[in-house]
This record gives structure tokens, sequence and C-alpha cells, in this order.
């Protein structure tokens, strides 16, 4: 602890100890932003997640120092960590299926009223329908070009109000409306923003790929290796089945243009002679079948010709 010595408080120096434990227990991180998150419902997370997880919060200089320490003692992987103590945020460490984690933390949202000069992080809509509002407050209705009607000694809107974009501010006048309707269309929770796994960062948003998008995409990349690899004539375990088989190509082409035979261009060869061999025994298969048939058929049309013939008129009449 002679690195820590500046550091008298007892909670800073249990803050250090334990930060310095979890990242030598476990290897991998969600990091999290936690704006607008309070006391009462960090509480709820960390009791979702105990046992799976630990939630560790703490002030950025005093995470950025210890991590530098721990990068000067030999953890240079926490390098790759460092850029991300950045803003209100913190971390969630464990070993358990990172996926399974951050549905827990993100299922833990408490719903919210809009605040003005917040930003919406979803779009806001008003329901087509009654207000309860008397007709006197029609002018607020106005202001904000929501068209509505009197119904029954109360106003009443028309059509359905998309009143706030994601992205926008909030302003005086959306949470005045929203007060009035009793609408509370925020919810305020954990955000999930990177992922450090073993010493790799990446974005939080790969954990909702499920396997066959994975697969899909480790495919694409294999296949975009493998034709720079044949277009810059490098082999690679992606491009040698290819090349393969154009060498095999070639070869075969080559045999069958002059007098040199190998087994795999033997039969292409005895096709090229003689292709009757080849489509005798497929025209033989039907024609066996149909024999009988064709002989039905031909007896038919002679009796029915003796027929017509005797049958029309006699020598007599």
């Amino acid at each position: 602890m002679s690195d820590d010595a500046r550091v008298y408080d007892p909670r800073k120096i249990k803050f250090v100890e334990t930060l310095k434990q979890c990242v030598t227990e476990y290897k991998n991180v969600l990091i999290v932003g936690v704006d607008n998150v309070g006391s009462n419902q960090m509480q709820k997370v960390r009791l979702a997640l105990r046992g799976k997880a630990v939630v560790l919060m703490g002030k950025n200089t005093l995470i950025r120092k210890i991590f530098r320490d721990l990068i000067e003692a030999g953890n240079t992987k926490l390098e790759n960590l460092l850029p991300a103590v950045v803003g209100n945020m913190g971390f969630v460490f464990t070993n358990h299926n990172l996926a399974d984690i951050r549905k827990t933390i993100l299922e833990n949202k408490v719903p919210a009223g809009a605040k003005p000069g917040a930003i919406a992080p979803v779009d806001v809509f008003i329901p087509p329908g009654p207000t309860g509002l008397d007709p006197g407050q029609t002018s607020f209705f106005q202001a904000l070009n929501i068209a509505t009607k009197i119904v029954k000694g109360a106003i009443e809107i028309v059509s359905e109000v998309h009143l706030i974009k994601k992205g926008d501010k909030v302003t005086m006048s959306h949470v005045a409306l929203l007060d009035k309707q009793n609408i509370r269309p925020f919810f305020y929770g954990f955000k999930v923003t990177d992922v450090y796994e073993d010493g790799t960062m990446y974005s939080a948003d790969i954990l909702d790929m499920d396997q066959d998008a994975l697969l899909g995409k480790f495919l694409s990349g294999v296949r975009q290796m493998a034709a720079i690899s044949l277009a810059i004539g490098y082999p690679t375990a992606a491009s040698i089945s290819h090349s393969i088989n154009f060498a095999f190509k070639k070869i075969l082409a080559l045999s069958l243009a002059t007098e040199f035979e190998f087994p795999e261009s033997k039969k292409f060869k005895d096709y090229l002679a003689n292709p009757g061999a080849f489509a005798a025994p497929a025209a033989a298969a039907p024609a066996k079948g149909g024999a009988a048939p064709a002989k039905e058929a031909a007896k038919k049309k002679e009796s029915s010709s003796e027929s017509d013939v005797g049958g029309g008129f006699n020598m007599f009449d």
C-alpha cells in the first residue's frame, strides 16, 4: 500500500483494494453508464447480480490512477480499458455469460417523467382520445399544433401525436403537456456501452447477435480474405481450397487437349470419346418400362380401327 499512502480516507483505501481484487479475479467487465440512476435503483441492480457479478462505482481520477499503477506493474491489458473511464460510468465485473448479465442489468429500469432540457432517449407519442381537460385549455394544444375537438364538454385529441423525437431536447411545453396527461414516457437505468473481455474491448451491441449472425459475419470475412488472397496470389487457409480447385481445372484442360492422362481425367476423356456410351443406360431405362404400354396402345388402335370398319356397314347394304 506504499503507492497509495497519499490516500488517507478509509473508504478510498477500501475502494483501491476492491478494484485491484476485481481486476485480478474477473476477466470480463461491462462498462455501464449511470446517468439518472438513483441509489435505490443501484441497490436493486446489485441484488439482482449478487453471486454473478460485482458492481463497482468510483471517482474516475482514482480509477485511472489505479489502472496506471497496475499497468506499470505488468498488467498491460488494462491499457485497453483505461480510455473507457470517462463521464458518469461504472464497472460490472463478472466471469459469467456476458449476454445474460447484460440482460439482467437492462431489465432493471424505472419509469420517469420528462424534465426540461433533457435529451429524449426514445420517441414520445401522445395517444388519441379524451384528455379530461376543459375547453378553456384549447389554446395550449393549438400552440403545440395538436388537432383537438370538443366532445361532451372536454378536449379530445383527434389523432396520435409524435410529440418528441429521439435525441431532441425536451421543452417546458412538452413537460407541461405530459404532466397534464399523466404520462411518464422515459425509463432510466444502466446503459451498457462497452465490453472488456480478457484484454479486448468491443461494443456491447455485439452481445445482441445470435450464433447464426456471428457465423454469417465470420463466413463473410472468410470469403473476403479468400478473394484478397486469390487476387494478390498469396495462399492462405481461406484460399487454398479455391487454389487447388483452379489448379485441377487447368490440369484437366491440359489433359483433354493433349495425350497426357491421369486417373481423374480418364472419365472425362472417355466421355468425350464416346458420349453415347454414357447416354445409352439412361435412355434404356424408360424404354424398357415403356415397351408394354406402347404395344397395348398399338393393339387398342388396331382393334378400334377394325371395329370402325366392321361396325359401320356390311357388303349386303
